[in-house]
């Protein structure tokens, strides 16, 4: 009895070993997919690297250039006094001149070859035939009233002889004083000439250079 039940035993211990070997056995590979002759694979996609953005460069502080500041034109100063003293005596002693006439004084035109400020000039003109003791002066509101009537600024110098007699017309004057700078700028000439106003007539005329004081 024994003995047969070790047999059956030792038998069904050989049947459980040899049915791990067929299971062991029977595991089937993984298959392999078969390429196909003239085929060739797909490369494999390489990884994407993000690319780090640039940073800008930050400009360094614009320089401003420097401003160029014009020179400051030379103001010329003239004595203009020196030059009209001794005209405005000799201009006074002229024949043809009848004591207790109107004069009109035209003002002085810059006819030089630069700029020329004749303001002065003419304020120097006017001051020397203050208390001239025979002309009757046209006075300077008389004059820009003529000036406006006949459309012209006050400032306006008349230019022109033929300007200045209409004005000495039109304010009843019988002689008119007409001036000018001219030449050089840095040592002009005065030049004047008196005359009729009837007939348009120079009675007078003479000139002097005007020289700078700086």
């Amino acid at each position: 009895m024994i003995r047969g039940i070790h047999r059956y035993l030792v038998v069904v211990a050989a049947a459980m070993i040899l049915s791990g070997c067929i299971n062991r056995g029977g595991e089937q590979p993984a298959p392999v997919e078969e390429v196909k002759p003239g085929t060739t694979q797909p490369a494999q996609p390489e990884p994407t690297v993000p690319s780090v953005p640039t940073v800008p460069t930050q400009p360094g502080p614009i320089t401003q250039p420097e401003p160029t500041i014009p020179a400051t034109p030379k103001v010329r100063s003239y004595d203009w006094g020196s030059a009209m003293q001794p005209m405005v005596g000799q201009m006074l002693q002229a024949d043809g001149v009848t004591p207790g006439g109107v004069l009109l004084v035209d003002s002085v035109n810059n006819r030089t070859n630069g700029t020329l400020d004749t303001s002065k000039a003419t304020e120097a003109l006017r001051g020397a035939l203050a208390n001239n003791g025979k002309f009757t002066l046209v006075s300077a509101q008389q004059l820009s009233m003529a000036k406006q009537q006949l459309g012209l600024s006050p400032q306006d110098s008349l230019g022109s002889r033929s300007k200045a007699i209409g004005i000495a017309r039109n304010v009843s004057a019988q002689y008119v004083l007409y001036s000018n700078a001219s030449g050089n700028v840095r040592t002009p000439t005065i030049k004047m000439q008196l005359m009729l106003v009837q007939t348009g007539e120079i009675i007078w005329s003479g000139s002097s250079a005007v020289q700078q004081t700086q």
